[in-house]
């Protein structure tokens, strides 16, 4: 993966709450609640559990007085649990009294989100953008700029389409759209520093909900300007074709380069957990080799060689085990989160599958020998037999992550060889 241009190097970093986005920092998971923010406890309940999943930052409606007021109230309740992510405020047409008459809320949030289509129309517009800039450079808070083509500034749209239109050859509609939000988005970060913000107090995002409209936008963005910026596919929808979709866009800008913190922006199923939202944006960073966040398990799809689903069983065993695991093995083991685990179903592709990950079994297929070789580092150690090859397996993993990632084991392993010697 070394071929892969990541992340863009800055000039600068913008501290969130601790966070450090941009320069060399690795690429920063966000999200967002959808609890309404009134309900401090449904909203603290919700942001806890976004960041135990791995959510670093949080973005959280701010929409009403009520909301504004119960803002620090959530801050509070956060810091009593341990819990230290950073809060964003999402700030939509009245954004700029809410921060100038909610002291408290304006304090407690580490990042004000401004849509700049969504603060007015005409003079009306920059005034109140300019307010709510005042009252980032007052408390010395970062600030994104975030545009999105459902809500673009329409008097700016309507000057670049009768410019558009009185060319030779006029561009497509959607050939228009794009470059008017890419407009937006620098013009009103060129308006934040008139007003005082500093390049290291800014992120930029521009949110389209179709992926080759989102990654030449991005493209553009990345082409003109040196500020941060934040990645998503807004409206991704639900399900496979949210999680395609998503995948499809960040993965590919990731790969460029371009994106320095990103959110999958997923529609829950009714009831369904938010986090899923966060696994997938952990994995596209695993996936490209950015980031580590939980130990991966290679499966192969199965085959007229598998006709038994034991190895399917066997994976979703083995997945379901090191997920229940990451709590302890987080906190006992460093760097584990890096581990990768085979489950094969057959002698085609799984004696080398198995060893290029960390500790693989190769599992019979349909017809072969009931023997499953287990290879750790490389190399063939054992090979398993009986009725209980998952119990078996599922123990050598856990003495493989105990021998590799526990330092006092390494240690005490090395006196010993010392000693000997």
């Amino acid at each position: 993966m070394d071929e892969i241009l990541i992340p863009r190097k800055l000039n600068h970093t913008v501290n969130v709450g601790g966070i450090r986005i941009g320069g060399n920092v690795p690429v920063v998971v966000q999200s967002m609640t959808n609890t309404d923010t009134a309900n401090v406890e449904a909203t603290t309940s919700q942001i806890l559990e976004l960041a135990e999943a791995g959510s670093e930052i949080v973005r959280i409606t701010v929409d009403t007085q009520a909301a504004a007021r119960a803002v620090p109230k959530i801050h509070h309740r956060l810091r009593s649990a341990g819990c230290d992510v950073p809060l964003v405020g999402d700030f939509h047409y009245n954004g700029h009294t809410l921060l100038r008459d909610v002291d408290d809320c304006a304090d407690a949030l580490d990042k004000y989100r401004i849509n700049p289509g969504n603060v007015g129309k005409g003079q009306k517009r920059d005034i109140r953008f300019c307010q709510m800039i005042e009252q980032a450079c007052r408390r010395n808070k970062p600030v994104r700029i975030g545009v999105n083509w459902g809500s673009l500034d329409q008097q700016l749209l309507a000057q670049k389409l009768d410019e558009n239109a009185a060319t030779k050859q006029p561009h497509s509609l959607e050939a228009i759209t794009r470059e008017a939000l890419v407009d937006s988005a620098l013009s009103s970060a060129a308006l934040a520093q008139r007003e005082g913000l500093e390049p290291s107090q800014i992120i930029l995002s521009a949110k389209v909900s179709r992926v080759s409209d989102l990654i030449h936008v991005y493209r553009e963005l990345s082409r003109r300007s040196d500020l941060a910026l934040h990645l998503g596919l807004t409206e991704a929808g639900m399900g496979d074709k949210g999680v395609v979709s998503s995948t499809a866009a960040l993965a590919i800008l990731i790969h460029e380069g371009i994106g320095d913190t990103i959110r999958v922006s997923l529609t829950p199923q009714p009831g369904e957990s938010r986090t899923r939202e966060v696994r997938v944006a952990q994995t596209i960073l695993q996936s490209l080799g950015l980031r580590s966040f939980s130990p991966q398990v290679t499966a192969c799809p199965g085959c007229g060689r598998t006709t038994s689903d034991f190895f399917q069983r066997l994976a979703s065993e083995v997945q379901d085990h090191l997920q229940a695991r990451m709590p302890h093995w987080q906190a006992r083991y460093p760097g584990v989160e890096s581990l990768s685990v085979a489950v094969m179903g057959c002698i085609v592709n799984g004696p080398g599958e198995s060893r290029h990950a960390d500790i693989g079994i190769s599992l019979p297929g349909t017809g072969e020998q009931p023997a499953a070789p287990v290879y750790q580092d490389g190399k063939k150690v054992l090979t398993l037999r009986g009725n209980d090859i998952a119990v078996q397996f599922v123990a050598l993993v856990e003495s493989y992550v105990q021998d590799r990632f526990d330092s006092d084991t390494r240690v005490t392993r090395k006196v010993d060889k010392t000693t000997t010697g």
